[in-house]
């Protein structure tokens, strides 16, 4: 079952990044904003996921800089989850591939 909203420490283990990269991030992307409370302290939706995982998509596979991920962020979401998806099919069927190359 997904929650309803995360932490900013569970969202940085989830993806394996520091609670800076996040905090940043928001400042970088108006996309990435996170619910807060009186406290201050962040919640992150599953959308607030989602886009987050497009800018590591993005930032990381793409190789784009801040400034292009921001572009490309702006256009259209489906098609950077699209792609996304496809690079990580590609990558699942490499990784069975080479697999089944070294049973051989």
């Amino acid at each position: 079952m997904e929650k309803l909203f995360y932490s900013i420490s569970e969202v940085a283990k989830m993806f394996g990044i520091n609670q800076s990269n996040l905090r940043f991030w928001e400042k970088e992307f108006k996309q990435l904003n996170p619910k807060r409370n009186d406290k201050g302290t962040r919640f992150y939706t599953p959308d607030d996921i989602q886009t987050i995982k497009q800018i590591i998509y993005l930032t990381t596979e793409q190789k784009l800089t801040l400034d292009g991920a921001r572009r490309k962020l702006s256009q259209k979401k489906d098609t950077i989850a699209k792609q996304q998806e496809v690079v990580e099919r590609l990558k699942a069927i490499r990784k069975e591939l080479i697999g089944i190359s070294n049973a051989l």
